[in-house]
């Protein structure tokens, strides 16, 4: 079975998780994830982006340690590390998904 390298939460760093996350794409990602149900597919998102770009956002996210990936047949469903990341930098997720909704919020009005 293939399977997709993650780093374990002791192997988590700060400034690769917040670049992860300060790209707005991928907090669009995060965000549905965290509003979502278990495991999604990676065609459940709505991106505005090429696919190929989209596999790289995913690729970030996982590499940051926020994602986990793995294959169902052939697609690759997703979870939020957010237990995870809470353990190792506890509330950054959460702040900063609040302040990403307050700044879109403010861009709609």
């Amino acid at each position: 079975m293939r399977t997709l390298p993650h780093p374990t939460p002791g192997e988590f760093r700060i400034d690769t998780v917040l670049t992860a996350l300060a790209d707005p794409i991928r907090r669009r990602i995060v965000r549905q994830l965290a509003d979502g149900h278990g495991d999604q597919a990676c065609i459940a998102f709505e991106l505005p982006v090429t696919k190929s770009t989209s596999t790289h956002h995913f690729r970030v996210l996982r590499e940051a340690g926020i994602i986990e990936q793995h294959y169902q047949g052939t697609r690759i469903l997703s979870r939020l590390r957010d237990e995870d990341l809470d353990t190792r930098f506890p509330g950054l997720l959460g702040s900063v998904m609040t302040a990403s909704d307050q700044e879109t919020a403010a861009q709609e009005v």
